[in-house]
Formats: structure tokens, C-alpha cells, sequence
């Protein structure tokens, strides 16, 4: 396996560098390069075949043509057999080399020949001909930009797609129109667009030919044609009344068993995902029955299987029990993933760049986490990819088939059929009557889609086929399901450095297996009814047996629950309600029902979230960071747009913001306030390579100055104290009544203080002072209001009232997507951290006692504020100065407004 990329018309070799670069996950043992004015070809090298002669770019004899490839030919050792007998003298032992000779024998029809996955790019240098080709599959991705066609075609080329876009020559817009498809019909990777606009993907099976000003695309294969049996109309309905025969059975399993001894040949360490699915167990047991019998294929294998499987106990998807199945029945060597939600969070930044364009859902996650794992043991990993769309893997197949033999007039069969899969249709049943009486909701994309955004492309349609089974299977296998499949697949794999092989896509298993009757697929509601039958005695019976459908998957309804606060302050940031894709507010809706478990559509919040995140990642001046929060230091400087000097009655006072870890529910505050106090006083020691000496001299001076010669006190956000009582809420938790909504839309909300101008803000008022104290405040407001009285609502309805807070899109996580009340007893908290604190100073230059004691002795106390860059309020006090005096030095609130992370202010008073 390998990584390509060049260009064609014009000349780069710096860009041709960064490409290298960037492509270095999947060619990390070498890189090589193809140069002249017109043509440039890379190739990064993983060195499965012939690892010693096989390095890139290959010639021909007279080196006219020249390829870098991706990939694997399976038959090649029988098409070099055939070459040389034609005259054709090889250099290499390396299925490349075939391709470059087949090239020259046969031109473009050689492609066709060649039973593997793969691109390539061939340069004929006598035609001045460049060849862009994808196998029949679109197993590995080609894509390019053409960026001129007049007076000669200039195109650039790779195997990923963010060399393009990063390489300045193809302008970084989203693809609007394939958004729209995504987000709408849940369906990618379908059609030549990407995500990126001017990004194309070449389709499987295709060709590009350009030359000077020429640039065509073309088709090298009949192989869905020959699928579809378009030259014999009656040719499905003659197949169709055929019943499966023993011997059909017998060929297809050697068929199988071929096409995965042929996925063995490797000079390096080969394993096998293992999902405890019907597919991947049925491609470990015959590498298994191989490596028994001394395949010469099987050495790669070593003396026993590794496997490679993704768990998730206590979950409903989990498969380990199927897996363990196989290992009971097989001598394997087990190596078992238990990806986790926080695990997911930490790395989608990581994932998302991989994929480069969006998932359909989490799933790929479990196969990102399964490649992570492998890497560690292997260089090939074999899966069981394909052969759902292949055999009719999936439960709508079932109704596809039956719906078919309705349209067909076959009513003996469907009946039979239908009662067959009544368990199946039953179950889809009961999800449609939920919806029709409420007891689950159906999420309607439309509403969640700005109307704008979504009127502009009310014109698309998604399509597909459902009166034909083996139509709608080729549509699915190269065009609406495994191409997005094999996406994610390739790149899991290459982010790892991991050859993926997929043996059920064969084009001479697919061949024959269509060539058979309807009941090869599905018999008696049997799905993949062919390899039931050939699997019998390899695979235990309790898999062979299995109709449940699970697959890489995620729990992905329990994951979202437990990161629901997390994915709310995603659909709650600013980004988000700016996208000119979603309708915020139907989105915070329908996301506030999921969590009240009035629908389970973890899917579509999924692909919201991910068009977001892909477009910070992609598109955004500022990188994705952690969703809770970031952790940073500073000494001595002010937040920005803030400043530390400030004059109040003609003194001068020196404001310090501390940075600090976030603030979590249960926290010991006085404990966590004094550790951050020490270690940011501590950093005077700091000898780290990053801090200059005059820095240091600094901080000394700094400590000294302040501390030992002036009176200073410690400022306390009243949030963190809050937090830490466990007086925030998730909104989500708050459940809002009539009046609390009502009430709430007649205050006066703004973008430093939410109030009481939020349903749930109200709400916490209403249950912490009652509604009727807060229907009388609210009337006496209203009738003072008028004349110029301010303030009567508050005092009313008491002062605690004042610090209740809501959500703001500025602050960090988890205040973005919290509602809390004001601390409990803040005056009696200040006195008990400014006790704590004068027990507990430990200065690096205060050892000796006598600075000890001027320390404590200029130590005021603390003060417990609710800030924000409108106003102040005093809530607790033990520094004996006046509340207004304080206000005043905080008047400016050099704490900051948005994610400074730093609720702790010192506050000095210079003599």
C-alpha cells in the first residue's frame, strides 16, 4: 500500500514535497519521485510486495512509461507468467511492474484485467499521455482538481484529499450542494463530488486520460453491466426461477476460499478484524483452515491468527460474546479494543481530519480505534467489507425482496416469504406505530435546516431502487452504500499505516454469485443464504445462525447521552448558530427531546455535529481545541483588553488573574483555590528552558514588591463556588413550567449576563423563592418601574436572586451550557478559604518565619463577586474594605468575559 499524488502542465518541486509530506501515514518506509517540465509523479511506499526491488516510481524496459501505484494486483504472479511469454522482461518481483507491462500489451483494456485494489498513475511519455485509474471497486480513493484547461490541462492529483487543499492551488470552499445530500438523504461519496468544492473523486472503474489540452473520463470495465445482464432483459427473470444447486455451492466456496488465499501473499505480518459478524468470522476461519493446511500464502499469517475486535460490554451492540464464539472454535491470537466515549471525545478532532469528509456516523470511530490497536502487531489487516452489499447483508434487503416478488406476480413465494420474515416486518412495525402514537418522535431534517440553505436545494433527489433486489445490491455496492464504507475504511487504515484488505470484493466471486439464482441471497428470510451454507462446520452454529446485523458500530443512543452536555455546547456555540446550513433553535429542540427520550435519532445529531466540526477543522481561522475547556498559564499579565494597574480614590491597585483548573460539582473549593494560589506564587521558581532569566528576575521582584511591602487580598468568582456546591444545572436537567417561561421574556437580556432572562434561569428563581414571591416582585416591578424606581424586583425577591446566572455562548464549558443559582452562604465561604489560606501560604521564599509573618500580616482576606464586564456584586467579604471600594477596583472586571479561565483575581494595594 502506498500514497500517490503529482500534477500535470506545470512544474512544483517544492508543493511536490509538502505533498510527500503530508502523504507520509501512508507510504512511511520510502518516497519517490518522477520529474519533467509537463509531468510530476510521487509515490510514498508501504512495502508489503517484493519490499527490497520494489521501490518507485517502475519503468518499462526503455523507460517510456512510468507508473506510481497504490494498491494490490492479486493475480499478478499469473499475468507476469504470461507477460514474459509475450517478451516482456521484468526488473522486479512487484505486482506493479505487471501493471506497466500489461499496460504495454493490452493499452487501456489492461485494466480490466487486473483482479485487485488500486491506483494508479501511468505516464506514456512517446503518447505524452497521462492515465489516472481506480479499480473496480474504488477499493483505494484517487482524487484531483483540474485547475486549467485552456491552452493546456493543468490537474493535480492524490490519494488524499487534503494535500489538494492545503497546496494553495485549489481554493478551500465547502461543498454546499453535497452537504445538503448528507444532511438530507444521509447519503455521501456516492457521486464524483466531494465535500470539497473542486474536489472530485475518480469513481470505480474509472479512467482519466489527459493530454495537452484533452482530458477525458472513461469507463475501462463492463463489470456492472455484466452484472445487470442489460443485454438480456429476461435474463434476472430466468435466474430467478432456478433453485440453488449443491454444486453452485460448492463453486462459490472454493471462489471464496481463493479470493482470500490471494489477499494472504504479504512479506509482511497479516491479521484479521473480527467483529464476531457472520462476514469477518467466516474470513478468519478459512485463513485459519489455510494456515492448517500450509498454504504457502498463509506464512505471512505466522503461527497463529491475530485478530483485532472492537468491545463494548455492557452495551447493547456489544458482540464480544459472538467473538469469544470463534475463539472457543478457533486457536487465535485475540487482541480486543473497549473504545470509550471520552476516549472519542479526546481524539475527534484526530478522527474527523482522517476522514477528511463527514461520516454517516460514529462507527468508523470502533474501526479507527480497532486500526490504532493493530498497528501495534501487524502490517495487513483482512476484513469482511463488501459482502453485506454482496449478499443481501442488511434487513431492508428483506423487504426489497419481498417487494419484488410482489412486482413479479410470484404471490406463492412472497407469501411464503412474508411469513418467513414476519419477526423482521413486525419489528419495523412496531418502531412506525411509536411514532404515529407519540411514543417516539420522529427528527424531520427539514425543520433542523435554515430555510434559506434548505430552499436552495429543494431541487435534489435521492433515488433508489426497490422492485429489484440484485439492481438495488449493484447500486449499493458502487454507489450508495459501500463507497463510503471503503472510505472509512482506507482511511482508519492509512492513518495507521495499515494495508486493508477486503476479500469478498473479487471480481470473480461477484461474477459468479450473480450469476445465480435470487435464492443464492435470500431464502426463507435468510439473508446471505449462500455463505450460511458454505460456512457450515468452519463457523460455530450460534454465528452461522445469527440474523442480527451489528458490524463496527458504536452504542452510539448510550454514548450520546452520556456526552449530551458536551454535544449541546456544540449545537449552543457561536459557530454553530452562524453556519448558514442548521436552524439553531430547532436543532437545541429536537436535541433536548433526545435527551428526554422522546425520539433516538443519533445519527442526524451526529451528521449536524460533524458538518460543525469538520468545517472548525477544515474551513475556520482557529483549530478545533477540547470541547471542555483548555488549561493554560500566565504570570503576572493581564487578561486581554484588560489591565492590571487601576486607580480608585487615588490609590493604585495591582489586579492579577489566576488561571485554573475548570471547577467541577462536589469539588473541595478552599482546597482547590489554595493549590491554584500556591502554584501560580510557585512559578517564581520556574527554571524551564521557555523562562529567560529577566522573566525570572521578574517574578522575584514581582513576589517581593507585592507581597512582603504591600497589603493584598485574594477575588473569588462566585461561579466556581456555585459550581463546586453543586448549585449549576445543565438546562437540559431544568425542567421549565409555564411562568418561568412567561416571565422570563420580559427581561432584559444581555450578552455578559443572561439573568433571569431564560426559561431555566426563571425557573431556579421560581423554585428557590416560590412563585408567588416572584409574582408579586414581578407586579411591584412593573408598577415602579414607571416613576423611575429601580431595583424593587430584587428586593423583593432578595438579594441571592441577583446572582442567578444562565448560559452564555462566551464561557467555557460546562458554564455554556448551565443555568446556576447564586453560592450558598458566600460570606461564611470567603471567611472559611481566608482562614484556610493564612494556615496554608507556603511561598518558595517565605521559609523563614519573620516573612512569614509580614506575609500573613499584609494579607487581607477574600472576596467571594458577581462579575461580569456590566456590573459587580459584593456576595461575601472578610477583607473588612467596603464593598463599594471593592466594586470600584473591580469595576472593569479583569477576570474577562469569555474563556480566560481565571475565576481568581489578587489584588494588591500599592502603599
Amino acid at each position: 500500500m502506498c500514497g500517490i499524488a503529482g500534477f500535470y502542465g506545470f512544474k512544483n518541486d517544492d508543493l511536490i514535497n509538502k505533498f510527500s509530506k503530508e502523504l507520509e501515514n501512508r507510504g512511511p518506509d520510502g518516497e519517490g519521485f518522477y520529474i519533467d517540465e509537463k509531468v510530476t509523479l510521487l509515490n510514498r511506499r508501504l512495502a508489503i510486495i517484493d519490499r527490497e526491488g520494489g521501490d518507485q516510481p517502475i519503468y518499462n524496459e526503455d523507460k517510456s512509461i512510468i507508473i506510481v501505484f497504490v494498491g494490490e494486483i492479486y493475480n499478478y504472479q499469473e499475468q507476469t507468467k504470461e507477460l514474459v511469454k509475450l517478451g516482456h522482461k521484468f526488473r522486479t518481483k512487484s505486482d506493479t511492474e505487471v501493471v506497466v507491462h500489461a499496460y504495454e500489451q493490452w493499452g487501456v483494456k489492461s485494466f480490466d484485467r487486473h483482479n485487485g485494489m488500486f491506483v494508479f498513475a501511468l505516464y506514456d511519455k512517446k503518447k505524452e499521455k497521462l492515465l489516472l485509474v481506480r479499480d473496480h471497486f474504488g477499493i483505494k480513493p484517487l482524487y484531483y482538481s483540474i485547475l486549467d484547461s485552456i491552452p493546456t490541462v493543468k490537474i493535480v492529483f492524490s490519494s488524499e484529499i487534503k494535500p489538494l487543499i492545503y497546496s494553495g492551488l485549489v481554493k478551500k470552499k465547502p461543498n454546499d450542494r453535497i452537504i445538503y445530500r448528507y444532511l438530507k438523504y444521509r447519503i455521501h461519496d456516492n457521486q464524483k463530488e466531494t465535500f470539497f468544492e473542486g474536489v472530485n473523486r475518480l469513481m470505480p472503474g474509472e479512467y482519466i486520460t489527459v493530454k495537452n489540452s484533452e482530458l477525458r473520463i472513461k469507463n475501462y470495465t463492463n463489470l456492472k453491466n455484466e452484472l445487470l445482464s442489460s443485454n438480456n432483459p429476461e435474463g434476472w427473470q430466468a435466474r430467478n426461477l432456478q433453485n440453488l444447486q449443491k454444486g453452485q455451492v460448492k463453486e462459490f466456496k472454493k471462489k471464496l476460499i481463493e479470493a482470500i488465499r490471494l489477499r494472504l501473499i504479504s512479506e509482511v505480518p497479516v491479521g484479521s478484524c473480527l467483529s464476531g459478524g457472520l462476514d469477518s468470522s467466516t474470513v478468519v476461519a478459512v485463513v485459519n483452515k489455510l494456515l492448517k493446511e500450509k498454504i504457502k500464502e498463509a506464512k505471512s499469517v505466522g503461527k497463529i491468527q491475530n485478530t483485532f475486535s472492537a468491545v463494548f460490554p455492557d452495551e447493547s451492540n456489544n458482540e464480544e460474546k459472538y467473538i469469544d464464539e470463534v475463539l472457543k472454535s478457533v486457536k487465535l491470537e485475540s487482541h480486543k479494543v473497549y473504545p470509550k466515549p471520552e476516549e472519542f471525545f479526546k481524539e475527534m478532532e484526530d478522527f474527523v481530519r482522517t476522514q477528511e469528509e463527514p461520516t454517516i456516523s460514529t462507527g468508523p470511530y470502533a474501526q479507527y480505534k480497532v486500526m490504532q490497536e493493530a498497528h501495534k502487531y501487524v502490517t495487513v489487516l483482512l476484513d469482511g467489507q463488501g459482502a453485506d452489499e454482496m449478499l443481501g447483508g442488511y434487513e431492508p434487503y428483506n423487504f426489497f425482496y419481498l417487494m419484488q416478488l410482489w412486482y413479479e406476480k410470484k404471490y406463492f413465494l412472497y407469501f411464503k416469504e412474508f411469513v418467513c420474515a414476519f419477526p423482521i416486518i413486525a419489528h419495523a412495525a412496531i418502531g412506525q406505530l411509536a411514532e404515529i402514537f407519540g411514543f417516539r418522535k420522529s427528527v424531520k431534517i427539514d425543520e433542523l435546516l435554515n430555510p434559506h440553505y434548505k430552499n436552495s436545494y429543494k431541487a435534489e433527489k435521492f433515488k433508489i431502487e426497490v422492485f429489484n433486489l440484485k439492481k438495488r445490491l449493484i447500486e449499493d455496492i458502487f454507489s450508495n452504500s459501500l463507497p463510503a464504507l471503503l472510505r472509512y475504511e482506507d482511511k482508519n487504515a492509512m492513518r495507521f499505516s495499515i494495508e486493508g484488505r477486503v476479500p469478498f470484493l473479487d471480481f470473480n466471486l461477484l461474477r459468479y454469485l450473480f450469476s445465480l439464482p435470487d435464492e443464492a441471497l435470500i431464502k426463507n428470510s435468510w439473508n446471505k443464504n449462500i455463505l450460511r451454507q458454505v460456512i457450515k462446520g468452519l463457523v460455530p452454529e450460534k454465528i452461522r445462525l445469527r440474523k442480527n446485523k451489528i458490524g463496527f458500530t458504536t452504542p452510539e443512543y448510550q454514548w450520546f447521552l452520556r456526552m449530551k452536555n458536551k454535544i449541546y455546547s456544540i449545537f449552543l456555540s457561536e459557530s454553530f448558530a452562524e453556519r448558514k446550513y442548521f436552524n439553531q433553535s430547532e436543532v437545541l429542540k429536537a436535541f433536548q427531546e433526545f435527551i428526554e427520550g422522546k425520539n433516538d435519532d443519533t445519527m442526524l445529531f451526529w451528521r449536524l455535529m460533524n458538518i460543525e466540526l469538520w468545517m472548525r477543522i477544515f474551513f475556520d481561522a482557529k483549530p478545533v481545541t477540547e470541547l471542555h475547556g483548555y488549561r493554560v498559564t500566565s504570570f503576572g499579565k493581564a487578561n486581554a483588553g484588560k489591565k492590571v494597574e487601576i486607580n480608585v480614590e487615588g490609590k493604585e491597585y495591582l489586579r492579577y488573574p489566576i488561571r485554573t483548573e475548570l471547577f467541577k460539582r462536589r469539588d473541595n473549593v478552599v482546597n482547590k483555590i489554595n493549590e491554584s494560589v500556591i502554584k501560580f506564587l510557585s512559578q517564581v521558581n520556574s527554571s524551564s528552558s521557555e523562562t529567560s532569566s529577566s522573566d525570572i528576575h521578574f517574578r522575584k521582584n514581582f513576589i517581593t514588591s507585592s507581597f512582603f511591602k504591600n497589603k493584598f487580598f485574594l477575588i473569588v468568582s462566585e461561579k466556581i463556588v456555585a459550581i463546586a456546591q453543586g448549585r449549576s444545572y445543565f438546562i437540559w436537567d431544568i425542567k421549565t413550567g409555564f411562568w418561568a417561561k412567561l416571565l422570563s421574556r420580559f427581561v432584559k437580556k444581555t450578552p455578559y449576563g443572561i439573568g433571569l432572562g431564560s426559561p431555566w434561569t426563571m425557573q431556579l428563581a421560581i423554585t428557590e423563592i416560590g412563585l408567588p414571591r416572584m409574582l408579586f416582585a414581578s407586579l411591584i416591578s412593573l408598577i415602579t418601574k414607571p416613576f423611575g424606581i429601580k431595583g424593587m424586583f430584587y428586593r423583593i425577591a432578595g438579594g441571592d436572586i441577583n446572582a442567578i446566572d444562565g448560559p452564555t455562548e462566551y464561557s467555557l464549558y460546562p458554564s455554556n451550557v448551565s443555568a446556576k443559582l447564586g453560592p450558598k452562604e458566600p460570606e461564611k465561604v470567603a471567611n472559611g478559604i481566608h482562614n484556610f489560606l493564612i494556615s496554608n501560604f507556603q511561598f518558595p521564599i517565605s521559609k523563614q518565619a519573620s516573612n512569614f509573618k509580614k506575609l500573613i500580616s499584609n494579607f487581607l482576606g477574600v472576596v467571594i463577586i458577581d462579575a461580569n464586564d456590566l456590573g459587580q456584586n459584593v456576595l461575601g467579604n472578610s477583607t473588612g474594605l467596603e464593598n463599594k471600594l471593592i466594586e470600584k477596583i473591580f469595576k472593569d472586571n479583569p477576570m474577562g468575559q469569555s474563556d480566560e479561565q481565571t475565576p481568581l483575581v489578587l489584588v494588591v494595594r500599592k502603599n
